[in-house]
């Protein structure tokens, strides 16, 4: 009597293990690893925007040059965006 309860014990056991365990264990790795290779992409992206920045960014001025200036009779024509 006894060996037939450890037997339903152990295929309990090997049942929880392989079907519910072990397969929530692989899905956290994966899901765990996905998000550190989106955390790296994001680093990247921000550290060669941060790098571009500093290297070739150079801001405009914001007076406008004296020859582009229009004459002050002129109509500038523009459109409203939305």
């Amino acid at each position: 009597m006894r060996f037939v309860l450890y037997a339903i014990l152990i295929y309990i056991a090997y049942q929880f293990i392989f079907k519910l365990v072990i397969p929530v264990y692989i899905a956290s790795r994966k899901i765990k690893k996905g998000f550190r290779e989106m955390h790296q992409k994001m680093q990247e992206q921000t550290g060669n925007a941060g790098q571009d920045q500093q290297q070739g960014f150079k801001p405009q001025s914001s007076a406008p040059n004296p020859g582009n200036r229009p004459k002050s009779g002129d109509y500038l024509e523009f459109e409203e965006v939305k």
